[in-house]
């Protein structure tokens, strides 16, 4: 499985950016699919996770309101749009498939995963 992140970038702490998520060789279209991040130092967190079919969608408290994720099954893509951005989002954001049609929160539910892209957020 071969997954892209990309979308990355720096932005002033109230700005936006927008990560997708693509899966070349569309394993992931039955698929949960998650966004993870992870700081310097920090273990990986989940963000925000969508069921296969986008009809369910988990997110971690802090970014509730913010940021929301979205899925183009035709397009095989998966999205994080990111509003209201602030310092402490600043991370390596990973995307990943699940092993089940369920949206999940935890790591280790995950079976492959993508190169990350680096959000920096300066206030």
């Amino acid at each position: 499985v071969q997954l892209q992140a990309s979308g990355g970038g720096s932005v002033q702490a109230g700005g936006s950016l927008r990560l997708s998520c693509t899966d070349s060789r569309r394993t992931f279209t039955n698929n949960g699919v998650g966004w993870f991040r992870q700081a310097p130092g920090k273990e990986r967190e989940f963000v925000a996770g969508i069921n296969w079919n986008g009809g369910s969608t988990l997110y971690k408290d802090s970014v509730k309101g913010r940021f929301t994720i979205s899925r183009d099954r035709a397009k095989n893509m998966v999205y994080l749009q990111m509003n209201s951005l602030k310092s402490e989002d600043t991370a390596v954001y990973y995307c990943a498939s699940a092993r089940t049609a369920a949206v999940v929160t935890q790591k280790a539910s995950y079976a492959y995963w993508g190169q990350g892209t680096q959000v920096t957020v300066s206030s």
